[in-house]
């Protein structure tokens, strides 16, 4: 043992970015095995390692008796009063005693011993490392490469760890080659027998979220609040903003200059269509900023049951509900609200739309769904 291992072992904290101590403690430990192990012994021993020098001692851990006991099995780790005062004429029955054993040689045996144990705590203690700095990044996106993949998962190399992409947390139709970088959302950390795993999501509606945080200032600042996400995942999303201050613009600040920050988004989710929503606590403007890019006549709504009825222009309505209801789906699940939407002919035709109508109820108003950006 000597000042080369010592600089061997920095190197390898550095390398597994491992507690120092973890990794010293696992040397002692290694160093007690191998003693043990070369000679045969079951006693009480300790190890006193220098971390400066490498230098290291094991020592026999022993009680002073008046006499042993042979069929006692602490005999193992006593020692008579005579034989103590050989070593120190002070010593007297009940003290402890360190006899210092440390062999000269390891043998073959032990040294492989002993590097077993060492490797075994070093990949401990590199999983736990690995768990405790990706466990606390649950909810964030993290970029990886893609490395290979089998049975449709993908595994992503995330330096220190790989992270698994499910088949069901992958975008339809999105498709990646070897080394390709690749954003993902940390959906789950699990700890193993095998170590850490990270589960990651290209749908989660989180990505959607962090990727907005991480292009608009104004978000990350707090000078503009995400509301609300929903996604279909590969197809259309929408995302609910608001600024505190009524002189910022959400809807704006999200889009950004030439529409720039929105369409690096839309590039990284493969040219998922995304509409950036005004949110607002008036649930009648909010459902029809939800319905964008669609224009709105008017919303009636019914708090008790969370529901609402939309008028829009008939040549409107089929933009509205969206193709296969999309539009009408994603608006529902981003105001929480039922959304029953009608053109202005079936309103009429159903009793609703007359002016005498719009007088008695005062929940129904006109509304123009202002500030909504589509991206086509």
């Amino acid at each position: 043992m000597n000042a080369n291992l010592i600089e061997a072992i920095h190197g390898l904290i550095k390398i597994k970015k491992v507690d120092e101590n973890v990794v010293y403690d696992a040397l002692e430990m290694m160093l007690l095995t191998a003693y043990k192990k070369e000679t045969g012994s079951n006693g009480k021993a300790s190890v006193t390692l220098d971390r400066e020098t490498g230098d290291y001692k094991i020592y026999a851990e022993k009680t002073v008796v008046e006499t042993i006991d042979p069929e006692n099995p602490e005999a193992i780790n006593q020692i008579t009063v005579e034989e103590a005062k050989k070593i120190n004429p002070s010593y007297e029955a009940g003290d402890m005693l360190r006899i210092d054993v440390t062999p000269k040689n390891f043998g073959r045996v032990a040294a492989q011993t002993a590097k077993q144990v060492m490797i075994q705590k070093l990949r401990e203690a590199e999983r736990g490392s690995i768990y405790d700095e990706f466990s606390g990044r649950e909810g964030d996106v993290i970029t990886g490469t893609v490395k290979w993949s089998e049975s449709r998962t993908i595994f992503v190399d995330l330096g220190r760890v790989e992270g698994i992409l499910p088949y069901a947390e992958q975008i339809e139709g999105e498709t990646f080659q070897t080394n390709d970088k690749i954003k993902c959302y940390v959906l789950e950390v699990r700890k193993t027998t095998k170590g850490p795993e990270i589960i990651l999501s290209r749908t989660h509606p989180g990505l959607l979220k962090r990727l907005f945080e991480l292009e608009v200032p104004e978000i990350y600042s707090g000078t503009v609040e995400i509301k609300n996400v929903v996604r279909e995942a590969g197809s259309r999303s929408k995302i609910a903003v608001y600024a505190m201050d009524p002189n910022v613009d959400p809807v704006g600040a999200c889009v950004g200059p030439k529409g720039q920050r929105v369409q690096n988004i839309v590039n990284e989710l493969h040219d998922e269509k995304i509409d950036i929503v005004r949110w607002d606590e008036d649930p009648a403007i909010y459902i029809a900023n939800a319905l964008s890019p669609a224009k709105v006549i008017s919303v009636s709504v019914w708090e008790e049951e969370k529901s609402s009825y939309v008028i829009v222009p008939d040549y409107q309505l089929s933009l509205a509900i969206g193709k296969a209801g999309q539009n009408a789906r994603l608006a529902a699940k981003l105001t929480n609200w039922k959304i029953d939407i009608k053109s202005e002919t079936q309103a009429k035709e159903e009793g609703f739309g007359q002016d005498e109508e719009m007088e008695d109820d005062d929940i129904l108003g006109d509304i123009e769904a202002g500030g909504e950006e589509d991206q086509e």
